[in-house]
């Protein structure tokens, strides 16, 4: 029996933005086959240092692992878009810094996932269409300090990465603006489902991205 585990934030938790049975835990079980099973222990808002209270919390009988972390870390370091820097070197140190601490946190997770010997999958974090604070190719930019960390510590680990940034790629896929939709939540679980339906190949880490999706 498969028992698909989602940890990390509100791209998994979503209810509270969107309709009642509409949420991505919803959309999951209606994916997976009858004799499987989904445990939603993602909880919004949740920053990386958070997770460790969901994984002590995993069901024996766990058999894949899905991880969304990292967007709301990158949320709480939003506020060094508007920090003056006489150059790009100064900007990209401040960067940097917040790179190297976001690394440190998010490996931890991750290895304490690994130690676990369960399939994990882990997901990217994507790009919003709108967002207030900034245009949108500045949020993209600054998203791809998080990003690259997340793909370099899943390639270092050997294990595969849901590539959200290809799979929600349209403005109707966002509730609240950063928020997954109806339709964007239906998207995240029939990547979900795909992939814990998926043997693990024996090059290690494996990318999904939306044309795994499209042709599911």
């Amino acid at each position: 029996m498969t028992h698909v585990v989602l940890l990390g934030d509100s791209i998994f938790d979503n209810k509270s933005y969107v309709a009642e049975g509409r949420d991505v835990i919803s959309h999951l079980r209606r994916n997976l086959d009858a004799d499987s099973q989904a445990t939603l222990l993602a909880v919004d808002g949740a920053i990386v240092d958070d997770i460790g209270s969901q994984v002590s919390r995993i069901p024996h009988d766990a058999t894949h692992l899905m991880l969304s972390a990292g967007g709301n870390d990158a949320l709480d370091n939003l506020g060094i878009l508007a920090e003056p820097a006489q150059t790009v070197m100064d900007a990209l140190s401040m960067l940097g810094t917040i790179r190297e601490r976001f690394a440190d946190s998010y490996r931890g997770l991750v290895r304490s996932l690994v130690d676990l010997q369960k399939p994990l999958v882990v997901c990217t974090i994507y790009e919003p269409p709108m967002f207030d604070e900034a245009p949108q190719p500045v949020i993209a930019t600054a998203l791809s300090v998080f990003n690259d960390t997340i793909l370099r510590i899943a390639f270092e680990e050997n294990i595969s990465v849901i590539e959200t940034r290809l799979l929600l790629n349209e403005a109707s896929d966002f509730e609240s603006i950063i928020e997954p939709s109806d339709s964007g939540g239906a998207k995240m679980a029939q990547a979900l489902a795909m992939v814990a339906d998926t043997e693990p190949t024996q090059y290690g880490s494996q990318v999904f991205g939306i044309k795994q999706f499209a042709t599911a």
